[in-house]
């Protein structure tokens, strides 16, 4: 895709960013989610898990229950969600679950990705609800923020 002309799928993946940003200030893994209905940001997250103290805290997970909350019902077939980093095994079946229409997620994730890059939940014709996937939208932004941040940590235990 060439980003470099105006697209929907570059607004609201900027706004995952910001999500994103929110955690990597509280010293969460930075990755962020929105969810999108009828162009409107009707759910918002990003990582939890240390500040919670709660595997399931991913920003998929803290979105989805916020779409659902927002729109007062777990389906969300008319939804898209945004998320700077691919899927793992737990936040794609919840997106199955959430019958969620359309995946886009900025960089792929070959140690836990669930949406092409270890397997293809998303789109498994065996599941009752397949969701379209996309990616590749800021990926270059969303994964430098990544490898910046666990670059800094690495750094942070070196020097403690």
């Amino acid at each position: 895709m060439n980003e470099s002309t105006y697209s929907p799928d570059i607004l609201w993946m900027s706004e995952a960013l910001v999500e994103a940003k929110k955690a990597e200030a509280i010293g969460e893994v930075p990755i962020g989610a929105v969810i999108i209905r009828e162009n409107k940001v009707v759910g918002r997250g990003h990582n939890l898990r240390e500040t919670l103290q709660d595997p399931t805290a991913h920003a998929e997970l803290i979105a989805i229950k916020h779409a659902s909350q927002t729109l007062n019902g777990w389906r969300l077939n008319d939804c898209d969600l945004y998320v700077t980093l691919e899927p793992c095994p737990m936040c794609a079946g919840a997106i199955l679950q959430a019958r969620i229409r359309r995946v886009i997620y900025a960089t792929a994730d070959p140690k836990a990705g669930c949406a092409g890059s270890l397997y293809q939940l998303l789109q498994d014709a065996r599941f009752n609800h397949m969701t379209m996937v996309d990616s590749g939208i800021l990926q270059q932004e969303c994964a430098s923020l990544l490898t910046d941040f666990f670059r800094k940590l690495r750094k942070k235990d070196i020097m403690s």
